[in-house]
């Protein structure tokens, strides 16, 4: 047995075709197993392989539909012998066992991609560092309310994959990493967004920026003249690629800053959306249901994707409307003693920190930390030395946080857990303040993930 991989992500792949008679998939996750039902529907011989445990819900739906698979372990014999690969987001191109596959001209690609050979559904793929589940969320919503036959998948819910062969949708909505759009080859969203790019999982792209932009990018390298990307026209990463590169889409820029002559802006606080000369519409930014910057952003981007898609004015006012927040970001949990309590767990970098500090109103005790990816707090200073009363550490490498904001607050605490920094909170704390969990940071060197960090904050907080 050959134990070299980890959960493989996105991966880079020759030009020639996906379809062969042997599929072996690398990671038996979400992604990897509905690639392998969609492969095993569609007739290939498929094999999954995972080099950690691979969950009992998993298993269930492998041995239900009788596809071979094992874990703790790669056999080397069954994967090179792979017509393509299918590699699951997390596992790295460096590791060995990629590497090995590449350089004997196996083509290693992501589940997107895959699946994507198997439907002709109209596809709208949303990618950016911040904010992309909201806006996959609320343009699924939006569709869906203007009875559009919509599935959501991508980073969200049950796999495309799986999708693809369970169900038939007409549409998808899709949230896209980095990491999956680096093992595309010829996928191709009718729609893309790019809702802002910041640096995040440099980790990943050996702390090259420049990698992760264009990985971003990625997402509109195969559209056409027939196509539309959508982003945000405010962002200077994104602008600056353009003055370098270009794409054959057309382009529906958003802006809070400026006005423009096609795409959404901001009018006498009314967004203003035009995608064509006689297809306009506009909305009271009072009236949207998620507020802040970032948010109205988000609204510009899924009703410029409504519009395109023919959904009429008064369904898409209504949906933004009554659009509800999405889970760990910016989630109210409790008022106690005249504190609000809040849950923003899936401010995983730096932009969504600085996004969440930037929409407080009120004095904020701020808890954060994690693993870093290679943040940088600088940016951060500012908006701390407005808002922030207290910082409460929540993680086990806190030397990065300390050293760029210890002489900027008056009160900084290092805790190990989300029940401590909660009481820690409770105690420093005073009528009219805000307890903002909003991390910076990943999650997995205390929590499963950014969904029970966010979880144990709202029951600790339930709990004082």
């Amino acid at each position: 047995m050959e134990k070299e991989s980890q959960h493989i992500e996105d991966g880079k792949s020759t030009k020639e075709d996906v379809r062969g008679s042997k599929l072996v998939v690398l990671g038996g996750g979400e992604s990897g197993v509905g690639a392998a039902v969609l492969a095993k529907k569609n007739k290939y011989e498929v094999f999954v392989s995972d080099k950690g445990i691979i969950a009992d819900k998993y298993k269930k739906v492998l041995l239900h539909n009788d596809i071979l698979f094992e874990e703790e372990g790669h056999t080397a014999g069954e994967i090179f012998s792979a017509d393509v690969i299918m590699k699951s987001p997390g596992i790295p191109d460096k590791v060995t066992l990629v590497q090995e596959l590449l350089n004997r001209k196996i083509p290693v690609i992501s589940e997107i991609e895959f699946a994507s050979k198997f439907t002709e559904a109209l596809v709208v793929g949303i990618t950016g560092s911040n904010g992309k589940t909201t806006t996959t969320m609320l343009t699924h919503h939006i569709l869906d309310k203007a009875a559009l036959n919509v599935g959501m998948a991508g980073n969200i819910g049950d796999s495309f994959a799986l999708q693809v062969a369970n169900e038939n949708y007409d549409k998808y909505v899709l949230e896209l990493s980095s990491f999956q759009l680096d093992g595309i080859v010829d996928f191709a969203p009718h729609i893309a967004i790019i809702t802002n790019i910041s640096p995040d999982h440099l980790d990943r792209y050996n702390y090259n920026y420049e990698d992760y932009i264009n990985s971003k990018f990625r997402i509109t390298m195969n559209q056409t003249a027939n196509d539309y990307l959508i982003y945000d026209a405010d962002d200077e990463a994104i602008e600056n690629w353009f003055k370098k590169n270009k794409t054959k889409a057309q382009l529906l820029p958003f802006s809070i800053k400026n006005t423009l002559k096609k795409g959404a802006y901001i009018k006498n606080n009314d967004i203003l959306i035009q995608t064509d000369t006689n297809n306009t519409f506009t909305m009271s930014i009072a009236a949207l249901a998620l507020q802040g910057n970032h948010n109205t952003k988000n609204a510009m981007a899924s009703a410029m994707v409504a519009k395109l898609l023919g959904v009429r004015n008064g369904i898409l006012r209504e949906s933004l409307e009554d659009f509800e927040s999405v889970e760990h970001r910016l989630e109210s949990v409790l008022k106690i003693n005249g504190v609000q309590y809040i849950n923003d767990s899936k401010a995983t970098n730096v932009n969504a920190a600085f996004y969440a500090l930037e929409s407080m109103r009120t004095p904020v005790i701020w808890i954060v930390g994690g693993i870093d990816k290679g943040n940088d707090y600088t940016e951060l200073l500012p908006l701390v030395r407005e808002k922030v009363k207290a910082i409460i550490c929540l993680g086990l490498d806190n030397s990065k946080i300390i050293e760029t904001f210890g002489n900027v607050v008056d009160f900084m605490i290092e805790t190990a857990g989300a029940e401590e920094a909660v009481k820690v909170a409770y105690k420093v704390s005073e009528k009219g303040d805000t307890v903002l969990l909003s991390p910076a940071c990943a999650s997995f060197d205390l929590f499963e993930n950014y969904e029970d960090r966010g979880n144990q904050f709202k029951e600790a907080v339930r709990q004082l």
